[in-house]
């Protein structure tokens, strides 16, 4: 592209900024392809070639029509109407049109004028947009004094060859100077008069003269070029110089090599003005092409007819007709100098702190310092006058109120609060008690002081007495914060209490709704299920259960009838090892145990029973008869006869059944290990013994199963006295040992008028019986 080729300071490889332009891009809400559009078709712009035409009408035409279209798409035009807007110009005058055609170099101007002018609009519409995001509305929460603004702007300018853009960066710097002096130096100075302190004035260089010398109406500088740009007829810009020598002869900071013939330094071209800086020589060639708006009607209508809405809007003064005649445009000086007096008024309005930038060498590198350099800039920045006043007056200044506020507890007279006085008084009695009243001033309302060293032990004190102040505010924060979470945690207790009442009240009612008439309950409240109890509730719930366990039981043995109630500690013995295991085993009826000491058999003289165990007593203590009965007993030699089983509380006896005589050895209780029998109520049972167990079947007149009676006695004697109880099996399939060998039992059902009978089978023992039909 001509454009970029021609500008050689830009870097030779591309600066990796992708990042930031797609940033960029989305930071604006229209969409920015417009914008790199309208680039792209300046940069075109700046690739056309013209040529003069071969008719002699002095017209020329663009060579590489490519690149035209190309242009004509990115600024959204047709390729006709560019070339036409390019190549001719339309003049209207009093409601004619005259249209005449351009040579190349009228053509190049054009082409020229017109990217200038896209791209300079372009630019204050970006500059809008980013003004628009970052305003602060009326109705926002924040306020303009909430607002900091960053002015960047370019310093004094002197080169080889100055021209009308130097004239306007050297103005703005002056403007900018003037401002800085107004707000600075003067203010300073008339702050010391206004509070009454003596002090040398220092007198200062005031650039006053020199920014009127560039926009005094009719006599400045830019009046002087716009009514040159504006008069008719063939006005150079010599002539614009003559005039100025004219106008601006007698003015001391202006001269030229009309008006100094003797001063070789300058050309006949060129004047020279004084700036606050120094002198700077300005060349005036271009001076009223660079001042003129040369941007014919013709291009503001070809841009605002575009299909582009962002070109549109940026050539709003293009929706003139043809044939309506047009008002001279202002000029860049005068734009410029609008715009310089707008900036001004903005930044007198504001609290303006300035950063003085200053180039040390011009190779960009942290180890070089150029002095000559570097005392060029000072002198340019105007920074030797604010250093003279500030050397000569105070290097600090503050009003009482804001001094006592920061001081004041360096003083114990003023802290934490000054006690009766004015705040001159107090500002006097902070710096008389740290000795230093002799470097500072009393204004009418500020107090000055002369040297840092003054403000740097006020600093070192302040710090100093900082952590006992601070340590006082925290022991005080703390007391307050621990208060605060005394009563909070002492709330949150109450609450706790609170809560934890409910609960406990809502339980206990839950527990009584779930009690309420247990008694009447057919289970007597056995399946109630309590919900979980408060961990607090948990020993008082495990309490109330083991107290309504024993009011069931209570309830339930006192609803039992007399005879279930006989013997219920051994039935219940029983019944912890045969229910559901054994059809039938005789809790129904009453359990007398010691059936043979009764009348109710009519086979046998009780009498000689109980005389019978009465004589036993002697030879075989016991004090107690547990379970008697008649069982036909199958022994190791495969005999099987009629006996009389005696369990009392020490042994297990076999007597025969006439006379009652004792057969052998009673076995002790402890040599039982075990109890086997069957599931059918058939009266069979077997003891187990250590190598000879006693197998047997029960026999009464009234054919009662007293299985289960015998299992119950046993077992809960053996509980009575803590020791070990028998295991119990029922099965149908049982073994019993008989003289040291183990031998099946089987059983086979007989009818009911038959009696039981063992028989020997091989090695196994068959019985023959019935299943018993009383309970």
């Amino acid at each position: 592209m001509d454009y970029i080729r021609k500008q050689k300071h830009l870097p030779n490889k591309p600066i990796g900024c992708k990042g930031r332009i797609n940033h960029s891009q989305e930071t604006f809400k229209l969409g920015f392809f417009q914008v790199w559009s309208i680039i792209a078709g300046i940069l075109h712009l700046g690739n056309l070639k013209f040529v003069d035409s071969d008719s002699t009408s002095g017209d020329c035409h663009v060579t590489n029509s490519d690149v035209l279209k190309d242009a004509a798409k990115c600024v959204s035009v047709t390729p006709e109407q560019l070339h036409f807007a390019l190549t001719s110009q339309v003049v209207a005058a009093r409601g004619d049109v005259v249209a005449k055609t351009h040579d190349v170099n009228a053509a190049y101007y054009t082409r020229d004028a017109l990217a200038k002018a896209v791209y300079d609009r372009l630019f204050t519409w970006v500059v809008e947009k980013i003004n628009e995001s970052i305003v602060v509305e009326k109705t926002s929460r924040y306020s303009k004094g909430t607002v900091i603004g960053v002015l960047d702007i370019y310093g004094f300018e002197i080169f080889g060859t100055n021209s009308f853009e130097q004239l306007c960066i050297n103005y703005c710097n002056e403007k900018l100077q003037q401002l800085f002096i107004e707000l600075v130096l003067k203010q300073e100075q008339e702050e010391y008069e206004r509070e009454g302190i003596q002090w040398s004035k220092i007198d200062y260089f005031n650039n006053k003269i020199i920014c009127d010398l560039v926009e005094q109406p009719r006599t400045g500088i830019l009046a002087v070029l716009d009514d040159a740009c504006a008069s008719i007829g063939n006005v150079t810009d010599q002539i614009f110089l003559e005039e100025l020598n004219k106008n601006l002869h007698s003015h001391k900071h202006y001269t030229s090599r009309g008006l100094k013939q003797t001063d070789k330094s300058m050309k006949h071209d060129e004047f020279k003005i004084t700036h606050y800086a120094g002198d700077v020589t300005y060349s005036v060639n271009g001076f009223m092409d660079k001042n003129k708006d040369t941007l014919f009607q013709d291009l503001k209508r070809l841009m605002f007819n575009s299909q582009s809405p962002l070109l549109k809007s940026i050539f709003p003064d293009g929706a003139k007709k043809m044939t309506e005649v047009n008002r001279r445009p202002p000029t860049a000086g005068y734009l410029f100098k609008n715009s310089m007096s707008t900036l001004v008024a903005q930044l007198a309005s504001k609290q303006p702190y300035y950063i003085r930038c200053i180039k040390p060498n011009e190779e960009k590198s942290s180890a070089a310092f150029d002095v000559e350099r570097v005392e060029h800039q000072v002198r340019y920045l105007g920074l030797l006058e604010n250093v003279r006043v500030r050397r000569a007056g105070f290097v600090q200044r503050c009003t009482y109120e804001r001094f006592i506020q920061r001081y004041k507890l360096i003083c114990p007279e003023t802290w934490p609060n000054p006690r009766g006085g004015s705040p001159r008084d107090n500002c006097s009695k902070i710096l008389r008690h740290v000795g230093l009243e002799e470097d500072c001033v009393y204004g009418k309302t500020k107090v000055f002081i002369r040297t840092p060293q003054t403000v740097f032990r006020l600093e070192e004190l302040r710090s100093a007495k900082l952590p006992d102040i601070i340590i006082f505010l925290q022991k005080h924060l703390r007391g307050t914060l621990a208060r605060r979470r005394y009563k909070e945690k002492k709330a949150v207790y109450y609450i706790m209490g609170v809560y934890r009442r409910y609960k406990l009240r809502t339980y206990i009612k839950g527990v009584i709704e779930a009690y309420r008439g247990v008694k009447d309950m057919p289970d007597l409240g056995k399946n109630i299920r309590l919900p979980t109890p408060p961990v607090v509730l948990r020993p008082f719930v495990e309490k109330l259960k083991v107290m309504h366990q024993r009011w069931r039981a209570a309830t339930i043995l006192a609803r039992m009838p007399p005879y279930l109630r006989e013997s219920l500690n051994e039935k219940l013995a029983a019944f912890s090892v045969l229910n559901g295991k054994r059809e039938r085993w005789g809790y129904t009826r009453s359990w007398k145990g010691d059936y043979l000491s009764q009348s109710e058999e009519p086979t046998y003289n009780p009498i000689k029973y109980r005389a019978a165990m009465l004589a036993m007593k002697t030879s075989h203590p016991y004090e107690k008869v547990l379970f008697s009965t008649f069982f036909q007993k199958f022994n190791r030699f495969n005999k099987s006869s009629l006996r009389a089983l005696v369990i009392t509380d020490q042994f297990v006896a076999k007597m025969d059944t006439v006379n009652f005589k004792l057969l052998k050895q009673p076995v002790p209780l402890q040599n039982i290990t075990a109890i086997s029998v069957c599931p059918e109520p058939n009266g069979l049972f077997i003891i187990h013994l250590s190598d000879n167990d006693i197998i047997g079947c029960m026999k009464n007149p009234k054919d009662e199963e007293r299985v289960g009676e015998l299992v119950g006695v046993l077992l809960a004697y053996f509980e009575k006295t803590n020791m070990k109880p028998p295991m119990v099996h029922v099965s149908p399939s049982l073994s019993v040992c008989l003289g040291g060998k183990t031998r099946a039992v089987r059983i086979f059902p007989a009818d009911t008028t038959q009696q039981a009978v063992f028989k020997k089978n091989g090695n196994d023992i068959d019985l023959i019986c019935h299943n018993l039909t009383a309970v």
